[in-house]
């Protein structure tokens, strides 16, 4: 992070003709520019790499697309973190990103954020370098069986054998670049996902490689859409008493069809729905009343809901018309194994808003929510130390003593989980990114937060705590490029969770050397362990020493001193008016903001 060019911005990529490649009489380095320019051409505009002898040829190519203004490179020592980095930049933009590692167990350190983009749908394409065919199978140092190693995860894996100098090879090597980003955003399959290619090489690995000019990247392929899955957009019937249930990626649609079917909307934190009035907050407890969720007879689904229990109960009922809506992916969340697939709907084209069973249905819902948020405010802030408007009104002088006092308990109060996820949704604006981690804090902001139109991200494809910290670092990168691209001022990421969740993915926080620093602010509750797992039903009667060994797992990091190591600035806030104040004025760059948290 000391780098002197670490706060610049990185150049704007520029276009230039393109043509027929350079070539330098030496097939891995020609092989492997040939490939890297097809993937620019394709629309794909960044790459993260990871240092490497096999993958040299690859490497120095990047290097040579970042100077000549074609790509934006990352580089980074864990191929775990560019793995889950990638998927950042992914997750933001919605293209592709090139992942390129080495041989060995390089290759298996991305497995799981090619994982997590299979089951969130998210386009990637991994890069492995190999040995030739001559060095398999015969215990050559760092080889092993490469090809095919992400099994079923990835759309398409191909095992490209080593170049050998034809003069056809680049041309080649562009058309597999080409079909590679094809396969990973769905042109054919419209199954969004990851794509793998090994790609071998043969000694000598490289030579420098020549200045190219600057190529402009090209469009990305459109998907194919619902149709090529056969998965249709119907009509809704007018009649059933409906819901929404919006999971991870939702997105606008599903607070769309709430507001036009005027159904309620139980939209999760990191659903991209949580907004508009037709919202309810407390969708957990109103589903497990009898007077709302035992009334519902038509649940309508988007994205992937993995933070509750009630909502799959919910779609398990056989009393419950299930409809799933999924433009893309093989699979689609269908916890029941009844739900009708779709590929899109429309709200009932005679479903009158003003009917008073209509304005009843779903104002039941929201009003009910309400009265619970109030009563959840009433007692996680006790009157004690909320301080009193009507007083701070008054001429008394006992009156403004005592509101001052009020006042100064309330700056003075101690930090909750509660009230860290709340101060964290209340500071992030529709500039700014919100992570969240898979953290006891999600759930917390899930039960909570009211409806606001922010930008919010989370890994909940597998829900896993690894990679949170660079998928944060990608989205922030991302979302600076794309502002800068438009003229306009990008905002701060920040990215919620857990210590664990921090300690697990520490190895983010190093960043390439020369590279752009990302203005991401990491709000880490310190809890000292694991305290999601308190809330399993064995640990009323696990012995305490067996369960906090193996499950809670405490730790007591020095964090300011993994800060100080890295580079980062570091701050703690142990009360709310010290919380208030990092969160509304975050330092530029990367920050650490650690708040201790009682178990």
């Amino acid at each position: 992070m000391g780098d002197p060019r670490a706060s610049e911005e990185p150049a704007d990529l520029q276009p230039a003709a393109p043509g027929r490649l350079p070539r330098v009489d030496n097939p891995a380095t020609d092989y492997a520019l040939a490939l890297l320019v097809g993937f620019v051409e394709a629309g794909v505009t960044d790459i993260v790499m990871s240092p490497g002898s096999r993958s040299q040829a690859l490497a120095l190519a990047a290097a040579e697309l970042e100077r000549a203004g074609a790509a934006r490179l990352h580089v980074r020592i864990d191929e775990r973190v560019g793995g889950f980095l990638a998927l950042g930049l992914t997750r933001e933009t919605g293209a592709p990103t090139v992942i390129v590692t080495t041989s060995g167990t390089a290759t298996a350190n991305v497995h799981p954020a090619v994982l997590e983009a299979h089951e969130a749908g998210l386009p990637m394409i991994v890069v492995t370098a190999d040995r030739p065919d001559e060095l398999r199978g015969i215990r050559s140092n760092q080889t092993t069986r490469q090809d095919g190693l992400y099994g079923t995860v990835v759309r398409s894996t191909r095992d490209i054998p080593a170049p050998v100098g034809d003069t056809d090879e680049q041309d080649a090597a562009r058309s597999i670049a080409r079909a590679a980003v094809d396969e990973a955003v769905g042109a054919v399959t419209a199954d969004p996902g990851p794509v793998h290619l090994n790609l071998a090489f043969r000694e000598p690995l490289s030579v420098a490689v020549p200045q190219i000019p600057g190529i402009l990247p090209g469009e990305l392929p459109e998907t194919a859409g619902p149709r090529v899955l056969g998965r249709p957009v119907i009509e809704l019937e007018d009649g059933p008493l409906t819901v929404v249930v919006a999971g991870a990626d939702a997105g606008a649609a599903a607070a769309d069809l709430a507001r036009a079917g005027g159904y309620p909307l139980l939209a999760e934190v990191s659903s991209g729905s949580r907004f508009g009035p037709e919202l309810v907050v407390a969708y957990r407890e109103l589903l497990r009343e009898e007077s709302f969720g035992g009334r519902v007879e038509r649940a309508i689904v988007f994205g992937h809901p993995t933070l509750s229990r009630e909502v799959p109960a919910l779609l398990r009922r056989s009393d419950v018309e299930v409809i799933v809506v999924a433009p893309t992916g093989a699979e689609a969340y269908n916890p029941g194994r009844r739900a009708r697939v779709v590929g899109g709907v429309n709200a009932p084209v005679e479903v009158d808003l003003r009917r008073p069973e209509v304005r009843a249905w779903v104002g039941s819902w929201v009003f009910a929510s309400r009265r619970l948020s109030e009563d959840a405010e009433r007692s996680a802030a006790p009157a004690s130390t909320a301080p009193d408007v009507q007083k701070a009104r008054s001429y008394e002088p006992s009156d403004a003593l005592a509101f001052a006092r009020a006042e100064l308990a309330a700056v003075r109060a101690p930090i909750t989980r509660a009230l860290l996820a709340e101060a964290v949704w209340r500071y992030t604006w529709p500039h700014d990114r919100l992570v969240l981690g898979a953290s006891r804090l999600i759930r917390d902001a899930d039960r909570l937060v009211p409806g606001k139109k922010i930008v919010v991200h989370s890994n909940r494809g597998l829900a896993g705590i690894d990679g949170t910290i660079a998928t944060a670092t990608g989205i922030a990168l991302a979302s600076a490029a794309q502002a800068r691209a438009e003229g306009g001022a990008s905002g701060v990421t920040r990215v919620l969770l857990g210590d664990l969740a921090f300690l697990h993915d520490v190895g983010a926080l190093l960043g390439g050397a020369g590279e752009a620093q990302p203005h991401l602010q990491v709000v880490v509750g310190n809890d000292g362990g694991g305290t999601i797992f308190d809330g399993l039903e064995v640990a009323a009667t696990a012995p305490v020493e067996a369960f906090d060994r193996v499950l809670y797992t405490p730790q007591s990091v020095d964090v300011a001193a993994l800060a100080r190591a890295y580079g980062w600035e570091h701050r703690v806030a142990r009360t709310k008016g010290e919380l208030d104040q990092a969160l509304s004025a975050p330092p530029p760059g990367p920050s650490i903001l650690e708040v201790p948290l009682p178990r």
